[in-house]
Order: C-alpha cells, then structure tokens, then sequence
C-alpha cells in the first residue's frame, strides 16, 4: 500500500445505486460491468483522453456498509456530445491510498484486495474511490487493477 496524490477526474460511463449488504454488490456490479461490455460502451464514450477504465465508488451514505454509487466509464477532455444515457462524476484531487489487485481479475482478484481494504485501519474519506483499469488489466485474466482509496 502506497499513499499517492491523484488529479481531478472527469468520469463519464454508466452507474448503478447498490450497497455491500449480503448479496447487492455481488450482484449489481457485474451486472454493470457485464451491461458496460454489452452495449459497447467504451466505444459509445466521446472525448475519452485514453482507454484506461475506471469504476468509481461514490455518493457514499456512511461508510463501506451504507449504499453507494458505482460509475464505470473512462476519463474524458470534455463533456461535449455526451449521450443522455449516460453518468457524469467530477472527481476532484485527493490523496489515496493505493492497493493493486493482481490475478484473475474477472474472478476474485479484485474482491479480494476490496476485503484486505475493508480489515485495513485506514482513516478513509468515503468521497470517491477509485479502480483503475490500465495497460496492466488488458488481460484481465491474469492482470493487475490499481484501487486507490480516498484517505484523510
């Protein structure tokens, strides 16, 4: 775990609302992601400044156990021609706290480093975290994902 300084965001994608009661995320998000994949989103996302993927954690109601909102998209230079389907979220600067998840990230490589995160004292902010989909994820079965988590 590494503490890192991350510039302002400007996410575009689709959203969900769930909560990490028994059974909801488990659920909701890879039915997001698997809605994302589906309908070509990455593709139908204009102004995007790479083809890095994010999914945000964001809109928290208290803390990891209280509902929250889940955005996956791509950072983009602008907001013009946005189509009307989708979610915008500005993220401003903060410090994280950076974990990397490695392995197969379409099974459990991912969830598991988000339950290291929740046995981990961290003073977290439960602004907006970050998971962070680059050059390392491009084989997602044996890959890397960075989750940077908003801390005081």
């Amino acid at each position: 775990m590494t503490i890192t300084k991350k510039d302002a965001l400007t996410i575009v994608g689709i959203s969900a609302r769930t909560s990490n009661n028994k059974g909801k995320a488990e659920k909701d998000i890879p039915q997001l992601w698997e809605k994302f994949m589906s309908e070509n989103t990455l593709n139908r996302i204009p102004n995007k400044t790479d083809e890095t993927l994010y999914a945000l954690y964001t809109d928290y109601e208290g803390d990891h156990t209280k509902p929250y909102t889940i955005v996956i998209g791509c950072n983009v230079s602008n907001l013009d021609n946005i189509p009307e389907d989708m979610t915008v979220k500005m993220v401003p600067a903060a410090n994280y706290t950076q974990f990397v998840a490695k392995g197969d990230l379409t099974k459990d490589a991912v969830i598991n480093t988000w339950m290291d995160i929740w046995n981990t004292e961290l003073k977290r902010t439960y602004t907006t975290d970050i998971e962070v989909y680059g050059e390392k994820a491009i084989n997602p079965t044996d890959g890397e994902a960075e989750i940077l988590i908003a801390t005081e």
